[in-house]
Parts: C-alpha cells; structure tokens; sequence
C-alpha cells in the first residue's frame, strides 16, 4: 500500500491512500478521485511513501492529515527516513509532475501530469 501527497492547483495539500499510485493520480486528474480533488485540481504528485499494509496506510494517512499546512511542507521537504511519523515507511517518490521523475514513475513521465 501506499500513502501519498498531491499538491492542488490552489496551493493546499491532499493526501490519501492506494494500492496503485499511477491509476489513483490519474483518477484525481480526471475529476473522479476524492471529493476535494475534484473542486481543487491536484497539479503534481508530491511524495509517496510505501508501508507494509492497508493499517499502516491508514495509520500514516491520518497523521499526516491531522499535521498543519506547515508541518506537511516540513514533511515534504524531510530527508527520506525509515519511518515516516512513526509508521514503518520507505519514500518511493518526490514530487513528481511533468518534468520531473524522482524514482517512482514508470517510463511514461506524463502519467503523472495533470496539466
């Protein structure tokens, strides 16, 4: 599973859990993801982290939800560790958009583009 941050067009945070980050995203972009994406279009994919199961994903979701705005900028901008907030977790992606690839994206950079 994995726990992921997507940057809206407004500026704010969103962030959610998934088994498949590349078909979630691409959900989000097409207005069918969470209601919040859908009034505040994500304009990259931020982080990813991935945890061992659906509990820790939903664990680490709502910790990092339950942080401020500052805090999760913080997070975002944190050197990759082994656990995220206390959770057993392996970052697998900084912000990823249409140009730029951080060692999650397959070799279709524009899957995570939202533009």
């Amino acid at each position: 599973m994995y726990v992921y941050i997507l940057r809206c067009k407004d500026g704010s945070l969103y962030t959610g859990i998934t088994p498949d980050v590349q078909r979630r995203y691409a959900e989000h972009c097409a207005g069918k993801g969470a209601k919040y994406t859908k009034s505040h279009p994500p304009v990259s994919l931020e982080a990813v982290w991935q945890v061992a199961d659906k509990s820790d994903a939903l664990r680490l979701e709502y910790r990092i939800k339950s942080l401020s705005k500052e805090q999760k900028e913080r997070l975002l901008t944190d050197e990759p560790d082994e656990t995220v907030l206390g959770i057993p977790a392996e970052r697998t992606a900084r912000t990823l958009n249409k140009d730029e690839t951080r060692g999650f994206l397959p070799d279709d950079r524009d899957s995570f583009a939202c533009f």
